[in-house]
């Protein structure tokens, strides 16, 4: 399977050359190719591009940008070349201000997600939340004590393109939860500001969610 990534920050990075560790085929998209060249060195399997090029390329795409830009990111990977396609959305829509008192600031509000409005925008894609309530360090084969699997909570409304990204998450050393449509991105896209409240209050930033069943 061949993997377009768009984004160049540390969680395309990161994602990155886990796609390449597993044995997909890899490029990223991005405006600047020249902060990934350390990166590129150490993983020479990769491809480099620009969004469209990035999107084209791609069975699966990974959308890894900032909340604020991922409007323009998939606009500049082209409509055309997003439609049909499984597209992981790793994006919080946090504001460009400080946390209060731990708590970052979303410009979204409770009744509609980021994803939601990514997905009616491009309705041809198959758009999946995922990997965004963990930080970039653990977000590849998180270890913990017991062999306990950290939960990765998803969502989307095609359940072929949630099965594909299961697949990906449980080769990362993920369990998978499945939300349910779209809409459940309201819920998910928030476990972001928990998840880095004891970061921000305590410089703690190596937990993950678990989900327990009975």
């Amino acid at each position: 399977m061949k993997i377009g990534v768009l984004g160049s920050g540390v969680v395309a990075q990161t994602l990155a050359a886990g796609f390449l560790k597993y044995g997909y085929e890899t490029m990223i998209g991005t405006r600047e190719a020249a902060k990934l060249a350390e990166w590129k060195a150490a993983n020479p399997r990769a491809r480099l591009g620009s969004f469209s090029e990035a999107a084209t390329f791609g069975e699966v795409l990974l959308l890894a940008v900032k909340g604020t830009a991922a409007v323009e990111a998939l606009r500049l990977a082209g409509s055309a070349h997003l439609a049909g396609k499984t597209v992981i959305d790793a994006c919080n829509p946090i504001a460009d201000a400080p946390p209060d008192h731990g708590v970052l600031k979303f410009f979204t509000q409770f009744d509609q997600s980021l994803m939601e409005q990514l997905q009616r925008e491009f309705a041809d894609a198959h758009f999946v939340k995922a990997f965004n309530s963990v930080g970039s360090a653990r977000m590849m084969n998180p270890h913990y004590a017991g062999g306990i699997r950290p939960t990765m909570f998803i969502c989307g409304n095609d359940s072929a393109a949630k099965a594909t990204v299961a697949e990906i998450l449980d080769k990362f050393g993920w369990e998978t939860a499945d939300m349910g449509s779209v809409e459940a991105a309201r819920a998910i896209e928030p476990l972001c500001m928990l998840w880095c409240i004891p970061g921000f209050t305590r410089n703690e930033w190596t937990h993950a969610f678990k989900l327990l069943r009975q």
